[in-house]
C-alpha cells in the first residue's frame, strides 16, 4: 500500500483548496470523500458573495471549477464512506470499510450539517424557500415575509441580520421563552419586523413550486395555524461531521474540533479545515482559508522531518 504524503477527509470548498494547494506543492495528495465533491456548497442554487464572480455563480459551478483545479495539478479523489481514523500511528490510518488509507499528514475537511426539523416539506423545499445559512441566501428575500425557527443566540442573531432584506419575521420557538443573550432577544423584542411565536412545533412546511406557508401548533392550546412565509431559515442546531474522531483529537463540547491558528489539532501532522472545526465564522471563503493554512502547514510539517 503506498502511503500519501497528505490525505484529506472530506471534499467542500476547505478540503478542494487543501488538495490544490498540497498536490501543487508536488505531495502526494488525495482527498476521501464519501459523495461528490462539493460538500454543501455544491447543492445550493446561487452563491453572491464569493470573490471573482461578478453576477453569481451556481454552487454547483463554483465547487467543479474548484476541483477541476485541483485535480489539474494531480489530486487524486476517491469516493468512500470513512469509519473510523488511526491518528496516533506514523503513518497515520484511515478506515472505510475494509480499505485503509495511509497519510503521513492528515486533513479533516469533513463540513457539518445542520440539524433539520424532519418534517414535511423541509427536504423537498431546501433551496426553493428554506436556508439554513442568513449570510447566504439573506439577499435573496429582499422585502419578502419569512419565518424563522429557533430562539437560541444563533437563530436571534441570525434573523437580526435578515431584518436588513426580509420585510417581516415570524419566529417560531418549541421553548415558551426565547434562549439567545438577553442583547439579542432585547433587540429582537423591539424591532417591529418580528413577532413571536413561543411555545409552538413546526408541522410542516408548505407549497407548491416553492414556500408558500408553515403550519405550526401551539403546544400548550393544540391550536393550529398556517404563517404565510416566502421562506424559512431554521436554526436549530449544527451538526459536526466528528464522530468518528471522538477520543482522537480534542473537540469542544459540540464536537467541534479545536485547533490552533495553523489549523493543527492536538495530534502533530494532524488538521482540521472548514465548517468542522471550532470557529466563529463558516461561509466558502473562510472555508478555503483554512483549507490554505492547513496543507501550507502541513508542507512545513512534512519538510521539518514531522516536527512542527
Amino acid at each position: 500500500m503506498s502511503v500519501y504524503d497528505v490525505l484529506i477527509v472530506g471534499g467542500g470548498p476547505a478540503g478542494l483548496t487543501a488538495g490544490l494547494y498540497a498536490a501543487r506543492a508536488d505531495l502526494k495528495t488525495a482527498m476521501l470523500e464519501r459523495l461528490m465533491p462539493g460538500g454543501q456548497v455544491a447543492a445550493t442554487d446561487w452563491v453572491e458573495n464569493y470573490p471573482g464572480f461578478v453576477e453569481g455563480i451556481s454552487g454547483a459551478d463554483l465547487t467543479q471549477k474548484m476541483e477541476k483545479q485541483a485535480r489539474r495539478f494531480g489530486l487524486e479523489i476517491i469516493s468512500v464512506m470513512i469509519d473510523k481514523a488511526d491518528l496516533h500511528k506514523n503513518p497515520k490510518i484511515i478506515h472505510a470499510g475494509e480499505n485503509k488509507y495511509e497519510g503521513r499528514t492528515v486533513i479533516f475537511a469533513t463540513g457539518n450539517d445542520p440539524k433539520l426539523l424532519d418534517v414535511p416539506g423541509e427536504k423537498e423545499f431546501k433551496g426553493r424557500g428554506v436556508s439554513y445559512c442568513a449570510t447566504c441566501d439573506g439577499p435573496f428575500f429582499k422585502d419578502k415575509d419569512i419565518v424563522v425557527v429557533g430562539g437560541g443566540s444563533s437563530g436571534v442573531q441570525e434573523s437580526l441580520y435578515l431584518t436588513r432584506f426580509v420585510r417581516s419575521i415570524k419566529l417560531v420557538e418549541f421553548m415558551d421563552h426565547l434562549n439567545a443573550e438577553k442583547i439579542l432577544q432585547k433587540r429582537a423584542h423591539d424591532d417591529p419586523k418580528f413577532s413571536f411565536y413561543l411555545n409552538h412545533r413546526v408541522l410542516s412546511i408548505n407549497g407548491s413550486q416553492k414556500v408558500e406557508s408553515v403550519t405550526v401548533k401551539d403546544r400548550q392550546t393544540g391550536k393550529e395555524k398556517s404563517l404565510e412565509a416566502d421562506g424559512v431559515f431554521i436554526w436549530i442546531g449544527m451538526l459536526p461531521n466528528s464522530d468518528f474522531l471522538k477520543g482522537q483529537v480534542d473537540m469542544n463540547r459540540w464536537g467541534f474540533i479545536i485547533t490552533d491558528d495553523a489549523m493543527q489539532t492536538s495530534i502533530p501532522g494532524v488538521y482540521a479545515a472548514g465548517d468542522v472545526r471550532d470557529k466563529t465564522v463558516r461561509q466558502i471563503t473562510t472555508a478555503v482559508a483554512d483549507g490554505t493554512i492547513a496543507a501550507e502547514s502541513a508542507l512545513h510539517f512534512l519538510e521539518s522531518g514531522g516536527k512542527d
